[in-house]
């Protein structure tokens, strides 16, 4: 309420803050607010990323308006303002002998090395899982707290990594790595999603920001 009254009397310029996991800081939202600014270039944006948990954490605690995030489960005292499937693919170098298939299994790709993300992230925890179903072993050769030295790291290598697609369109558009979709079901359970606090009037260029970012992913599915 005192950020409205502020912005009111014309002593705060709208500012949205959002917060957002690694993949979709680095290039996706960067690039949507470059547009949306087009049309309002009065709103600055405070772009602030983040661990899947703090990205929560910041939006519930008023400290984010927006959370863009990858999620597997409902989060209490959040509204999911937008939420699409945002499988996992598994990402190789574009010579790799898995780059050309349209689809791979886990147990097919424990066959090579592996670029493997952090333990803590909730890709980590969902890859984890799907290899203990299936009771397979896998060689990590690398590993990384952040998507990008892995990706750098399989696009030289015989090596694969996970991703989703979102994160991934800047290098799929180099060429210099191959995203193939994962057929086991468990790769197919995560959900991309903009969250904000339940129950919280959003500012007006925080709601428009949503909105836009709507427009942009359905122009792109269609």
């Amino acid at each position: 309420v005192a950020e409205d009254i502020l912005a009111l009397r014309g002593l705060r310029k709208d500012q949205v803050r959002v917060a957002a996991t690694e993949g979709f800081a680095y290039e996706f939202l960067p690039s949507l607010v470059a547009r949306y600014q087009s049309r309002n270039p009065h709103v600055s944006f405070l772009l602030q990323m983040c661990v899947q948990a703090e990205v929560v954490r910041r939006v519930r605690e008023g400290e984010a308006d927006i959370g863009v995030t990858v999620n597997l489960t409902s989060e209490r005292d959040l509204n999911v303002e937008l939420r699409h499937p945002s499988p996992v693919l598994a990402v190789v170098a574009a010579g790799h002998p898995l780059a050309g298939r349209r689809q791979v299994s886990l147990a097919q790709v424990v066959a090579y090395p592996l670029a493997m993300p952090s333990a803590s992230s909730t890709l980590r925890r969902l890859l984890d899982v799907g290899f203990s179903r299936q009771g397979l072993a896998y060689d990590t050769r690398f590993s990384s707290d952040h998507l990008f030295p892995l990706v750098a790291y399989v696009a030289e290598t015989q090596a694969v990594t996970f991703c989703g697609e979102l994160a991934l369109r800047q290098h799929l558009r180099h060429g210099s790595v191959v995203a193939v979709p994962l057929r086991d079901r468990e790769m197919t359970e995560r959900h991309f999603e903009v969250q904000t606090l339940a129950g919280r009037h959003l500012p007006d260029s925080a709601r428009a920001f949503i909105d836009h970012l709507r427009q942009q992913l359905e122009q792109a599915r269609g």
